[in-house]
Order: C-alpha cells, then structure tokens, then sequence
C-alpha cells in the first residue's frame, strides 16, 4: 500500500517553525513542503523536498497582490505536480490558496491555528475553518472562536 501523499505548507517564521515541529509525523508519509523563498528556507532544500512560492508581506499592498496572485498559479501547479491526499498547514496568506485548491479537488485539508493566538483567529483561520476538514487549535480558549475545532495542545 502507497503511503499518503501529505503537503505541508505554511508562510515563513513562526508558521513554518510550527510546522516543522510535525517532522516526527510527516516523516511517516510520501510528504512534501511549500514555503517562501527566503534565506532561512533556501537553507531547508538540502534536508527537506521542498518548493519555495514568492515571499509576500502585506506591508506592500500593491505588491502584494501581484505576488499573491503569482503564488495561487504557481500553487496551483505545485498541487498538481505533487497531487496530495492531504494538505496541512499552520497558516498566514501562502497557505490559504492552496486549502482551497485542494477542496476543489476533493483532498483533505487540516488547518493548524497559531500558538500565538489564545483568544482571537487570524485571518487565515477565518477563511479556511469553513473548508477544512480537520481545524485544530493548540489552546482550549480558541475553541470559543473555533466551535468545531480540537484542542490538540501545543505543538512546540
């Protein structure tokens, strides 16, 4: 039997430390990561398959939307090269494309809601919670906010 096909995908710092902290648990499946380009994650390639979208803070609106909409074509593609059962990811702009490229094709997706966050979503909470399959929030606080949601503690 072919191990599940698992993208991980989150924005760089805090997201993708977090989602790095699944390495006992991704390490068990045919996975592969999607980040954005930055020193730190060019660093990455030689321990991890990989694929780096655009770095695009939001500081820069104009920008930014070109490089958001640069990032959901070249998600797009990613997901179609790689063609994962499952998508996980701890969240920020890069990864909400791609949750919802997945649902497109009928995947699974799990959503990671930020250590950082105790008692209010982030965006990309808010616009994946109603698509994900699985939405996990890692203090019992969030679960005011997420109702459906599963306290699944810290994952640091």
């Amino acid at each position: 039997m072919n191990p599940k096909k698992v993208l991980l995908i989150s924005s760089v710092g805090g997201h993708l430390t977090q989602l790095l902290q699944l390495e006992p648990l991704f390490k068990n499946y045919q996975y592969h990561i999607v980040t954005e380009k930055c020193a730190i994650t060019m660093d990455l390639k030689d321990k991890y398959p990989i694929s780096l979208l655009v770095y695009g803070a939001r500081n820069y609106l104009f920008r930014y939307i070109f490089k958001f909409s640069f990032n959901m074509f070249k998600a797009f593609f990613i997901f179609l090269n790689k063609r994962p059962d499952v998508i996980i990811t701890t969240g920020a702009h890069t990864a909400v494309p791609m949750c919802y490229i997945a649902k497109l094709f009928r995947k699974k997706v799990i959503f990671i809601e930020s250590f950082a966050k105790t008692t209010s979503p982030t965006l990309s909470g808010r616009l994946v919670y109603p698509i994900a399959d699985l939405f996990i929030v890692q203090w019992e606080t969030m679960k005011k906010v997420y109702p459906k949601a599963v306290n699944g503690g810290s994952i640091y």
